[in-house]
């Protein structure tokens, strides 16, 4: 008897480092790619708008590729599409490391980001069918922790592969990477990971999602496109017409819901006040950090002149920092303290923020890596603050039966938010450079343009302080209704 028991929990908790790989996958891939950047424009000759569009295409089509992913995993099995997801994410990351010019680099990535849509959601679900409710906080707590791992191994595997230039394929290594890793993923994944449907038939929102990526792509495209193409007329329109189209997704899946209760997106959700905060806190940090982790490398490498290996080396405290403040917030500090741990966790990142603000216009072009250490430990720090426990706080007075939705919006929440981030590096980063005399030698403009960065970032942290109060102050038991009642949830993160 005590062996019938045993098997099961070693089998859950391999299944568990299987998806939590293919999630690390996802992570390292995207800061991986920002370390890269230089060396990619070097190589391919891409503008900055086509460097932006890199990481961009991959958010984007990640962020509205969840909301189906999820659906999908609901009703074909999300063992099936993991699967599925992860062979096809090994297959893009291949063309992405076999592109020959910028314009197919960016296909590549969104591709990527695509499949990784189909991979990733089935993660939060396969721990939800897998794991009793008792034992979701401390999984939780591991999966911020591995933001932090996938924050620290991105910058400096990056940065190793760049710097060893292997088989003189330069910067393409860091996407090939991933082939050996995904083999493995799905021969794994294949033998430990169980199958498990939702409990309920459910329906794809195509129209939902052509709605909802039109009116995300008539935001996006312009505010990332614009600057190299002269903010033309036709990109304010497209941007102020985006509004509309989003509210006309709203009466689509209000009327959708009504009609056969399968709407992409649950909009019973929002009602529920804490979940409604939570996604705008998700939001304005997903702006944070695209903003940040793009311009940031770009300062050090094209402004200050760092090699790709110095300046993933000069990232280390920082997500030593996030890995250690994660692990401390969900096990010692969220119990006692609440939602004001990640309230210090957006003030503490945003004084990080202004310190380094001061010491890069002190210092300028002088300036060291040891000193960044102190403030990149202190926004790292702060960001564990944040990372590891939102999740679970935002789900907090969210019904059980709506948490699997409720996941996949935040995730989704979070990845529109990066996407958003690296287009409005446009103003505030590109606008800079574009701006200065051509007398100006490179590094102090990237200097300034960095530092004008950082003021977007400070006020998004903030921004994020204020929108916690939403949240509730300790999280309570899960209500078993919302505010109005509705069939299975949408989506499935």
């Amino acid at each position: 008897m005590p062996s019938a028991q045993t098997a099961p929990d070693r089998r859950r908790w391999v299944a568990l480092a299987v998806v939590m790989t293919a999630s690390l996958m996802d992570l390292v891939d995207v800061t991986i790619v920002n370390i890269a950047m230089p060396g990619i424009q070097q190589d391919t000759g891409a503008s900055f708008s086509a460097l932006q569009w890199i990481t961009a295409g991959y958010a984007l089509a990640f962020a509205v590729g969840l909301i189906t992913g999820g659906r999908l995993g609901d009703i074909y099995g999300r063992k099936r599409l993991f699967l599925l997801g992860i062979g096809g994410f090994t297959v893009a990351s291949a063309l992405c490391g076999l592109a020959a010019d910028p314009e197919m680099l960016v296909a590549a990535r969104i591709v990527q980001g695509g499949t990784a849509a189909m991979m990733v959601p089935q993660v939060l679900s396969i721990i939800h069918a897998t794991f009793p409710a008792e034992e979701r906080g401390k999984v939780f707590g591991m999966f911020g922790a591995m933001v932090g791992l996938g924050a620290t191994l991105g910058p400096l595997v990056g940065a190793l592969l760049c710097e060893w230039n292997l088989f003189g394929l330069g910067w393409r290594p860091i996407f090939l990477v991933n082939l050996p890793i995904g083999i493995a993923g799905m021969l794994l994944g294949a033998r430990y990971v169980d199958e498990s449907r939702a409990p309920q038939a459910l329906k794809l929102d195509l129209v939902g999602m052509l709605l909802a990526a039109a009116g995300l792509l008539m935001l996006l495209y312009p505010l990332t496109q614009g600057r190299e193409s002269g903010w033309p007329v036709w990109g304010f329109v497209s941007m102020a017409l985006s509004l509309p189209m989003l509210l006309l997704f709203v009466v689509y899946e209000r009327a959708k819901t009504r009609r056969d209760g399968s709407p992409l997106v649950e909009l019973a959700l929002f009602r529920v006040k804490s979940f409604a905060g939570g996604i705008g806190v998700q939001l304005f940090f997903g702006v944070v950090c695209g903003i940040f982790f793009l311009v940031w490398t770009l300062y050090m490498q094209l402004g200050l002149g760092w090699s790709a290996l110095r300046a993933g080396l000069t990232g280390v405290p920082f997500s030593i920092a996030v890995s250690v403040a994660a692990g401390v917030s969900v096990q010692k500090l969220v119990p006692r303290f609440g939602r004001k741990v990640l309230q210090a966790g957006a003030l503490v990142m945003a004084a990080g923020t202004l310190l380094y603000l001061a010491e890069a216009e002190h210092f300028g072009t002088g300036i060291q890596s040891w000193q960044m250490a102190l403030p990149l430990v202190v926004m790292g720090a702060g960001m564990g603050l944040i990372v590891a426990p939102l999740t679970d706080a935002v789900l907090g007075e969210v019904p059980r039966e709506h948490s699997g939705s409720a996941s996949g919006l935040i995730n989704t929440t979070g990845q529109l938010g990066t996407a958003l981030g690296l287009g409005l590096s446009s103003v505030t980063f590109f606008t800079v450079v574009d701006g200065a005399a051509p007398t100006q030698t490179t590094g102090p403009v990237f200097v300034d343009a960095f530092t004008h960065s950082l003021w977007w970032v400070a006020a998004g942290l903030l921004a994020v302080f204020a929108l916690v109060f939403a949240l509730p102050g300790r999280k309570p038991r899960p209500v078993a209704t919302v505010p109005e009642p509705a069939k299975e949830p949408a989506l499935v993160g």
